[in-house]
């Protein structure tokens, strides 16, 4: 993957995150504030906890930092854990639902 790819498929990625912070607001008694300064969101629960994703530009990876630990992402046919093997959106909302004591959905 050429770096142009890489960067074209992160900042999809990205950009998902935020929607989907915005859809879970509109649609949900959830409080989720999400910041994003350049290539790293923050998404922060009403009870202080904090997810973490950045763009590890070098390695062509994004990182997802939780409560839970953190794990690293490459893009094949959609962003996969390295480790694992898991989805990004599937970790995201299963983290994010146990950090905020509620079920939320992020997706693509």
């Amino acid at each position: 993957m050429t770096d142009t790819e890489y960067l074209q498929h992160a900042e999809s990625l990205l950009r998902s995150v935020e929607a989907s912070c915005d859809r879970i607001n509109d649609t949900s008694d959830a409080d989720i504030d999400n910041q994003r300064v350049g290539g790293m969101i923050t998404i922060s629960f009403s009870n202080r906890s904090q997810i973490i994703i950045n763009l590890q530009k070098p390695l062509h990876e994004v990182w997802l930092a939780t409560k839970a630990g953190g794990f690293h992402y490459k893009f094949e046919s959609d962003w996969r854990c390295t480790r694992a093997g898991t989805e990004f959106f599937a970790d995201l909302s299963q983290h994010a639902s146990a950090q905020s004591g509620m079920a939320l959905v992020f997706s693509s």
